[in-house]
C-alpha cells in the first residue's frame, strides 16, 4: 500500500500546537479542506486505545461523511499513531525548533481516489490547521461538565424547552431567552436586557443537532437593541466561536459537557456563571 506525506510548520509552541490538534472544539474549525466545507461533531479520546470520530459535510448538506478511527500509539508532544475505519494506518509526528512546531503526517492511500488528490486534500486539511493554530493563541477552549439524575431524553429536552431554558440561563441574566430554531443550520438569537434596559445577546446559528446527543451553537455577532452586528470590529474574535454541549448515558443518568471558546477577558465570567447555570439545569431536571 503506498505512503503519502503532508506536512507543514505552525509558528507556535508543541504545546498550543497539541491542543489545537486534540481539542474537539479546534478539530471542527480546522478539519476541512476547502470553505465550502465543515466538521459538525468531533469527539477525541486521545489515548492507545482511544477512539476518534468527526462528521465532516459540505455545507450545502449534499454529502457528508463520518471519519473515525482508533489511536495505537500516543506520545505526548511527540507522536499519534493510529488506524482509520478502513483500517488503514496513519502517524502523526511532531519536531520542535527554533519555537516552530513541524507536523508532519504519513497515511497509507486509500484505493477509490488517485494519490494526487489524497495529498491535496490531505495537504490543505493541515494548512487549514495551520493558519487556525496560529491564531488560536487568542482563545482558550473552556470546559464545564455536571452528571444530571435524569435521562438524557429528559435533559435534552429541558435544556431547549423555551420555558426550562430561560431558568437556567438565569444565571447569566435573568432576562436570558431565544428567538429561533434549534433545528440545524438555523439562525437562532440568544438574547436578555442589559442593566440600562436594552436588549443584547448573540446571534447564531446552529451548526449541528444530533437529538439527544450533541449541539453545536456557532456564533456570529451581537445583538444590540434592534440591530444584529455580525461584522466589523466588534464581532472580531467572536465570529465562529463554538459552544458545544455533548450528552452522555451513565447508568441511566447524563454526563452533560460544555466545551466552548472564549478569551482572557471572559474566562473569569464563565468560569464562575457556567457552574451556576448548569446547577440550575440539573435541579429542573431532576424533578
Amino acid at each position: 500500500m503506498e505512503l503519502i506525506t503532508v506536512t507543514t510548520t505552525v509558528n507556535a509552541s508543541i504545546e498550543k500546537v497539541w491542543e489545537v490538534w486534540s481539542n474537539p472544539v479546534h478539530i471542527m474549525h480546522w478539519n476541512n479542506a476547502s470553505p465550502d466545507w465543515q466538521t459538525t461533531f468531533a469527539e477525541n479520546d486521545l489515548q492507545k486505545g482511544g477512539r476518534f470520530s468527526s462528521y465532516m459535510e459540505a455545507k450545502d448538506g449534499s454529502f457528508g461523511f463520518d471519519f473515525w478511527g482508533v489511536y495505537d500509539k500516543v506520545k505526548l508532544h511527540e507522536q499519534i499513531a493510529y488506524t482509520m475505519g478502513d483500517g488503514r494506518k496513519a502517524n502523526t509526528s511532531f519536531t520542535v525548533a527554533d519555537g516552530s512546531t513541524t507536523v508532519t503526517t504519513v497515511f497509507e492511500a486509500e484505493t477509490d481516489n488517485p494519490v494526487e488528490m489524497q495529498k491535496t486534500g490531505w495537504q490543505a486539511i493541515l494548512d487549514n490547521f495551520k493558519t487556525h493554530a496560529e491564531k488560536a493563541s487568542t482563545t482558550t477552549p473552556l470546559h464545564f461538565e455536571i452528571t444530571i439524575n435524569a435521562p438524557i431524553e429528559k435533559v435534552y429536552a429541558t435544556m431547549i424547552d423555551e420555558k426550562s431554558y430561560n431558568e437556567w440561563t438565569a444565571a447569566f441574566n435573568p432576562t436570558s431567552t431565544y428567538k429561533g430554531s434549534w433545528d440545524k443550520n438555523a439562525k437562532i438569537l440568544f438574547i436578555g436586557i442589559d442593566k440600562d434596559g436594552v436588549a443584547g445577546g448573540m446571534v447564531s446559528r446552529i451548526k449541528e443537532n444530533m437529538s439527544n446527543k450533541f449541539i453545536s451553537i456557532e456564533h456570529l455577532g451581537f445583538v444590540k437593541g434592534d440591530k444584529e452586528i455580525t461584522s466589523g470590529v466588534e464581532v472580531k474574535g467572536w465570529a465562529g466561536a463554538l459552544e458545544n454541549y455533548t450528552f452522555k448515558s451513565i447508568n441511566g443518568n447524563t454526563l452533560l459537557s460544555i466545551d466552548m471558546d472564549s478569551n482572557e477577558d471572559f474566562k473569569a465570567y464563565f468560569s464562575e456563571t457556567w457552574p451556576k447555570a448548569l446547577a440550575i439545569l440539573k435541579t429542573i431536571s431532576e424533578k
